[in-house]
Formats: structure tokens, sequence, C-alpha cells
């Protein structure tokens, strides 16, 4: 009798009130609710509400509909029997391969024309079955959507240039990935995600949480050279989750953290404050860790810094100057501090001129995880050869990714400790 009572309220309530109510509810919630009466099944097929979670979870505008096209209720259940399994991750994914593609688009057109079309469901079933492993839920939605790229250069996973070294990382396509796919010890269970041509660096995927490593980490991989056992690999992380790798590398590449030269993504990392003014002249410092050219065994982390120096444009045409030499100061992790002076920079004594700009890129290793430096730079005026000045470098920090020592290792040295004892 109560139920009976309910459904009779309900029955009676006018339509407004109800549709209200109904647009607080998810998808679920409605279908349930179309069980209920016949004037509930008719309110909660109500086109706008259904409008709304197409555009929540779908992502869906009127023009994705056109004219003609079934009710938003019968799009909704259309998209989800192509896509409910990933309904997690869709909206977050589809936002961030749409906002990257119209990013680049005018940028970097060689790298969105790389792209290809997404793989089919039964494709990426036939890779697992090819593995013997299960695909994270997150990896298949966004090779749902984007099949990685053609393997090419420029690469979408950035770059990075110094005078003897390059490197640019492609995202490699499922098949390709599959065709990595490591068993070896020390390796077992880890998807290539991307691959570069020139160094032979791969980030990997964690199918399996083994040998040190959680489900779904993302790593470069980096032998430790100080054990004789081959399988001794130490990883740099590089992510937790497929979805938090890539929506991270996105955001850092719309924002402009990682800038783009000569249409290629470079991953260098600016602190927010690390700009400093002396004068007509501003120097700003970003900066990038290497993997593939350190080492955790032993302890050898390798850096580049890319340094631009700008003189304002409504600086007076006597403020041209010239650079003559530069000191740093050099504070590693543990404390241990160390100075270092010499002429010009890279090779060059760059003259600077109202509104100029001079970019170079350098590099330094340190044993310690992070470290930092600071310094100045030392100019004369053209017109006045006499006059001396210094320019501040900002104090700017390198810092190691966090990385996982090698489980052989970690055995090696329980053991050894054991026979000691």
């Amino acid at each position: 009798p109560g139920a009976a009572t309910l459904r009779l309220v309900l029955d009676q309530l006018p339509a407004d009130p109800l549709l209200l109510v109904f647009s607080f509810l998810d998808f679920r919630d409605l279908i349930h609710c179309s069980f209920v009466s016949r004037r509930l099944n008719q309110l909660s097929g109500h086109n706008p509400l259904w409008r709304s979670l197409c555009s929540r979870y779908w992502l869906l505008t009127d023009a994705d509909r056109g004219a003609g096209a079934p009710s938003w209720r019968a799009l909704f259940r259309q998209y989800y029997l192509d896509w409910g399994r990933y309904l997690r991750h869709y909206a977050v994914l589809k936002t961030s391969w749409e906002t990257l593609k119209t990013f680049l688009s005018q940028r970097c057109p060689r790298m969105i024309a790389s792209l290809k079309d997404g793989a089919k469901e039964e494709e990426l079933d036939s890779i697992e079955t090819q593995i013997g492993f299960k695909l994270p839920e997150d990896y298949r939605c966004s090779y749902r959507l984007h099949n990685g790229q053609k393997l090419v250069v420029p690469g979408l996973m950035g770059s990075m240039a110094l005078s003897n070294h390059y490197r640019s990382e492609d995202l490699l396509d499922v098949e390709t990935a599959a065709g990595g796919f490591q068993q070896r010890k020390g390796m077992r269970q880890c998807l290539p995600l991307t691959f570069c041509f020139h160094t032979g660096l791969s980030q990997y995927l964690a199918l399996e949480a083994t040998e040190g490593r959680n489900l779904s980490d993302i790593f470069y991989h980096c032998p430790d050279q100080l054990a004789q056992d081959p399988s001794a690999i130490d990883m740099f992380i590089t992510g937790t989750s497929f979805s938090d790798w890539f929506t991270t590398y996105v955001n850092n590449v719309v924002t402009g953290e990682y800038p783009i030269i000569r249409d290629q993504i470079f991953r260098y990392v600016r602190e927010q404050q690390c700009v400093a003014t002396t004068g007509d002249l501003s120097v700003t410092v970003s900066t990038a860790f290497l993997p593939e050219l350190s080492s955790v065994h032993p302890p050898h982390f390798f850096f580049t810094y890319r340094i631009r120096i700008e003189m304002s444009s409504s600086a007076s045409p006597d403020a041209a100057c010239q650079l003559d030499s530069r000191y740093w100061k050099i504070t590693k992790g543990n404390g241990e501090e160390e100075e270092v002076r010499g002429p010009g920079v890279v090779g060059e004594y760059p003259v600077m001129m109202p509104g100029k700009v001079h970019e170079y890129a350098s590099c330094t290793t340190f044993s310690t995880t992070s470290e930092h430096m600071e310094g100045h730079y030392t100019f004369h005026r053209l017109a006045n050869k006499e006059e001396v000045f210094n320019v501040l470098i900002p104090r700017f920090h390198m810092v190691c990714p966090p990385f996982r020592k090698s489980v052989v290792r970690s055995v090696s040295l329980s053991l050894d400790q054991s026979l000691d004892q």
C-alpha cells in the first residue's frame, strides 16, 4: 500500500518539478525510474535530460547529433553500447586528445597528420590474446580514439636536442607495441609506449605488478651498470597510470609548460619564479632530465638547461652590450658547493640589442638526485668597453624523477648481508 501511495503521489505531481528532480540523477537512476510507472517512464525519456547526459559522458553537442538523428536517449544508448566499458575514462581522454589536436594543428601540423585512426575493439582483444595479458582500460580507451602515430620525426611525445645528442619519442601504435612486448627477466610483462629512432629509448607500461613494479607504472628502464646480472634494471618512473601520464603531458603542452621550438615539442620545465631582471636584460631558465644518459647505479644524473637572454625592446640603443663571461655557483643535494667561471656561453659571445633574444642550451651531470645552480653573466657596453656589469641568472633546480631500484640488487644485497652474518 505504501508503495502504491507513493506512485500515486508521484503520478499526480506536475511535470516540471519531477523533471527538475530527474536532472540531478545519473543515467542508471533514470533507467530505474522508467520502470516505476508509465508516467515516470515517459518523463525519464525527456530529451533535454539525455542531452545533458550525452554532453557529460560523451561530450556530444547539437552539431554531433544533427538533424533527423535519433533521440538523445537513443544516441546515449548507441554510444554506451560502443564505449560503455570506458565510461570512467572516455570524457577525460577524449578531451585531452581534442585539446592537443586543436593546439598543435597550427603549430605542428605534421605531427597531427601522423596520428592514426582509432583501433577497433576486436583488434585490441586480439593484441591481448597475442601477448597473453590484459591491457589497462584507460590504455584501451585512448587507443580506440587514436592508435598511436606513424613512426616519424618529430614524435608526438616530445623531443630533446643538444649539440651532439637528439631524442624524439613517437607514441607507438598497439601492433608495434605488441611486437616489442617484453618477457625477459628484469622487464617481464612490460609494453613499450614510446620509441625514439635515434637513441632506441622507450617508455614502458607495466601490465603486471612484478619485479618491483606496480601495475600500470610507466617508466624508462635503466640497466644497473654495477651489477653483473643483466636482469638488474632500475626504473625512472614517469607515470602511475596511462591516463595520468597522457593527460599530464597534454596539459604541459597546451599550457606552454613545454615549449614548441621548430615544430617540435621540447620537454623543458621552467619554475614559475625562475626569471631575473637586471636593468634592460632578463634571464629565464628551463630544465630537462635525460634518462637515456643517466643511471642510478652508479649515481649519474644528466640534465640539460635552456637559457633565454632578452633585452627589452624599450631599451635605449646605448644599452647595447656584449656578453664576456659567465659565473656559476652549483649546490648539490648533499650541500657541496662548486664555483665555475669561463668565457662566453657555449663558445659564443652574444651581442644584445634592444628587442633581441638569445637562447642556448647546455648540460651538466650530478651524482646527487637534486641540485640547484645560480650565477651571473658579465657584459660590457658596446659604446663604452670600460663599462662592465653583471646580469643575474636566477636560481634553478634540477630534480631527478622518482626511481625504483632493481629487485635483483635488493635480493643480492640481502643475500650478502645474510652471508656476512
